[in-house]
């Protein structure tokens, strides 16, 4: 058996270098060759197995060792060819080839069904690409998180402020409708209507705060109309000269006021109060805080009709903002204050504002040249006559209301009291229910002229009242009288024929608001 190997290894025939001629260059130079092969073909699997171990998790990890197979029988093809220059194992070398060749066709033969696999594995570029989409999709989701986390905050301070709002604004309907009665009973107290009217001054302030509040929760609806600037930037500039500090210089270039613009002044005024307090922000170290007017005519622009346009320009000398910034400023949520010191809503409210009032919002900064935001506003010449109207009812006006039955639902005693009073004096037949339920039954056994209804009340609201009373009575004309009113459901019921009081209200605006009810 040792001799048939022998034999084998070492065989009986000539060995290739007596085929070279034993030529030293050739032989050599096969013999260095055939070695250098031998020893890379033979590192190449110790290379493959150790990743393939190391890596269990690596794709066609099965090729790996048919590779690492199929070079080792090359790499020892090549020993047995370095041998075979001075021995004749010509049968070890075809048996090694055989061997070879196996590996090499089953190598082959695997490879070719997992070509179109491999081909569909994603190259290192896809993998990047796939990872950054992956982190912008976290960072976008992170950014919708935070936007529903401050989505609900917002809901919850609205709720807040809803509930504040219409207590608030039902105490200063008691107490402006007192003043009004002892207004108009005073017999012409010069001295008694002087208290009443500056007490009915500061209840005005007080519910102008309050739909400040409703405006900056999204509970109040925009309310368009001619609005004075003169009037706006009179009581912004006393607001702003007891709040910016005195570092900051302020300047209003408002010599040549236009008429009139038009907008919701309350918004208008919570605009204007959101951008000078960004300026004030973002000038810790003092400045100069700008507030101009400019009246342009706007053309060929796609975010507005062609008109003219009063520009209301707040400018700053603050840090100014990068344009990676600047391109996020309208975006909601979006502040660059630390936690706690904004809400991100300030020049989203204005940028709405803005277009709700059909015009827009231009803004211009630079990191450390200061911002100027610009909010274009539709110019108007006239601004209604009864902007200015009289608390007080004119006689006439009264005398157009006298008469009606009308039924007053509110769930506040003192305020049903007095809202009643009003309308005595204005000479109404009046009843009055506490609740839902309590004047659909009055209404069952009279139906009135008229119905004020109270929006937010236990057990069913004003709107549930409207329309549970419509459906019986299509007739029936309702006004809404209310501190806080959802604008949504009054108009599911009435659409636009809705007509809404805004608690406090005068008496004036109290037979304005019938009339309309009873021409409806």
């Amino acid at each position: 058996m040792f001799e048939t190997v022998r034999e084998f290894i070492s065989g009986s025939y000539a060995p290739h270098g007596y085929c070279l001629l034993w030529d030293p260059w050739l032989v050599w130079t096969m013999a260095v060759a055939d070695a250098l092969i031998a020893l890379a073909y033979l590192s190449i699997p110790i290379v493959l197995v150790t990743f393939v171990r190391k890596r269990r998790d690596v794709a066609f990890g099965g090729v790996f060792w048919l590779f690492a197979l199929f070079i080792t029988a090359c790499g020892l093809t090549h020993l047995v060819g370095l041998w075979n220059l001075w021995n004749g194992a010509y049968a070890l070398e075809a048996v090694l080839k055989l061997i070879t060749a196996a590996a090499s066709v089953l190598t082959a033969i695997v490879l070719w069904p997992l070509l179109p696999k491999a081909i569909a594995l994603p190259s290192p570029a896809r993998l990047r690409e796939a990872n950054k989409a992956l982190r912008a999709e976290i960072a976008e989701r992170e950014r919708t998180e935070a936007a529903l986390v401050q989505a609900r905050k917002m809901e919850a301070m609205g709720q807040l402020t809803g509930g504040i709002a219409h207590d608030f604004n039902n105490l200063l309907q008691v107490v402006s409708g007192s003043l009004d009665l002892i207004n108009n009973r005073a017999g012409g107290d010069e001295r008694i209507q002087h208290l009443c009217g500056a007490a009915i001054s500061a209840i005005e302030r007080g519910r102008r705060l309050t739909s400040q509040l409703l405006s900056f929760s999204r509970i109040q609806r925009i309310e368009l109309r001619p609005t004075r600037i003169a009037d706006i930037l009179a009581g912004l500039r006393e607001l702003l000269s007891r709040t910016i500090e005195p570092a900051i210089l302020l300047d209003f270039d408002v010599e040549d006021v236009p008429e009139a613009v038009m907008a919701d002044p309350v918004q208008l005024e919570l605009a204007l109060l959101n951008l000078a307090i960004n300026a004030r922000d973002a000038m810790p170290d003092g400045g100069r805080l700008t507030i101009a007017l400019d009246r342009q005519r706007l053309e060929g622009r796609d975010d507005v009709p062609d008109g003219d346009y009063v520009g209301i320009t707040v400018a700053d000398t603050g840090s100014g903002m990068t344009p990676e910034v600047l391109a996020r400023v309208f975006e909601p949520f979006f502040t660059t204050k630390p936690v706690g010191r904004g809400s991100g809503l300030g020049l989203s409210m204005v940028f709405g504002m803005a277009r709700q009032s059909g015009g827009t919002v231009a803004i211009d900064s630079r990191p450390g040249r200061g911002s100027t935001v610009t909010i274009f506003l539709r110019a108007v010449e006239e601004v209604a006559e009864d902007e200015a109207a009289p608390r007080s009812a004119a006689p006439d006006a009264a005398e157009t209301i006298a008469g009606l039955n009308v039924l007053v639902v509110d769930d506040e005693p003192i305020v049903r009291e007095v809202v009643a009073d009003m309308l005595v004096d204005l000479g109404c037949t009046v009843r009055t229910a506490e609740n839902g339920e309590r004047a659909l039954a009055m209404i069952e056994r009279e139906i009135p002229t008229a119905i004020l209804l109270d929006f937010a009340m236990p057990g069913m609201n004003g709107a549930e009242v409207a329309r549970a009373a419509l459906q019986r009575w299509p007739d029936l004309r309702i006004v809404f009288a209310t501190g806080f009113a959802q604008s949504d459901a009054i108009d599911a019921v009435l659409g636009d024929r809705a007509i809404v009081l805004r608690k406090p209200f005068s008496p004036n605006t109290l037979v304005q608001a019938l009339q309309s009810a009873m021409v409806a």
